[in-house]
């Protein structure tokens, strides 16, 4: 696949984004598609939401948890980048038709006091690297028609990334254990998922090492100040107008999000 492909698609992805509609899947249309190639053409669409005058505050892992593989048959880690366009603040609330097809996942946020580059970054690094830790949402959303994703078709969609919501607690990472720490998310006052910290590859510093050791490969770092989602820890929540989440992480607080 060459450049002025993955530019096409990126353009493709960046309108369907824009207009709020969705594509037949990439990996049908172009079966020959590689990893490499889905994240050229990520880079494609990100700089198109750059040009339009959003900037990188963070990054996010998807894929981490066991449940979201099952649910997605998508079976290894990937990566996306979170813009100032996609953050939320806690209790806010999101217009629903301003997303396609969207679901709520509970993750644990790293805000990062020092910068992490691969290779070597190591679970202790990270806990090292970080100011602190957050509940929050991720509200993943897919351009691709009714979730029919391979992870070429996701890593092109910047990782499926929506929108998300931070909680308003920052924690120290010290000071809670974040493997075991539970999980419990909420969609209008009914328990609708839980689980812990393990989830994320085993520890959510795990993931987090995982990714500033894939992007230093690419040359890219993991910035101070950056936000770093983990990834999910439990199954992905569908949501529409009218519903009220919340999710409690044991140790370091809660987050809530309505939708309207």
């Amino acid at each position: 696949m060459d450049t002025e492909l993955h530019d096409k698609l990126g353009a493709e992805l960046y309108g369907a984004l824009t207009e709020r509609r969705t594509l037949a899947p990439l990996t049908e249309r172009h079966p020959d598609i590689t990893i490499e190639d889905a994240y050229a053409i990520q880079q494609k669409m990100l700089a198109r939401r750059l040009a339009a005058g959003e900037r990188v505050v963070g990054k996010k892992i998807g894929v981490t948890s066991k449940a979201v593989m099952d649910m997605l048959g998508v079976f290894q880690p990937d990566f996306g980048w979170l813009t100032d366009g996609m953050v939320f603040n806690e209790g806010e609330a999101i217009a629903a038709d301003s997303l396609i097809q969207p679901k709520a996942e509970g993750e644990i946020a790293f805000v990062l006091k020092k910068t992490l580059k691969g290779p070597g970054v190591t679970a202790a690094d990270v806990l090292a690297a970080t100011e602190g830790v957050m509940a929050c949402f991720e509200i993943v959303d897919s351009r691709i028609q009714d979730w029919k994703i391979k992870i070429q078709d996701t890593v092109a969609d910047n990782a499926s990334c929506g929108v998300f919501v931070l909680g308003d607690r920052l924690v120290d990472p010290r000071d809670v254990d974040l493997a075991t720490c539970g999980m419990v998310l909420e969609k209008n006052g009914e328990i609708v998922a839980t689980g812990a910290g393990a989830a994320a590859l085993g520890h959510p510093a795990n993931a987090v090492a995982w990714l500033a050791n894939t992007l230093g490969r690419l040359g890219i770092a993991l910035e101070a100040g950056e936000v770093i989602l983990s990834g999910s820890l439990a199954i992905m929540v569908p949501v529409q107008a009218g519903d009220n989440l919340r999710v409690t992480i044991g140790g370091i607080g809660g987050c809530s999000v309505r939708f309207i």
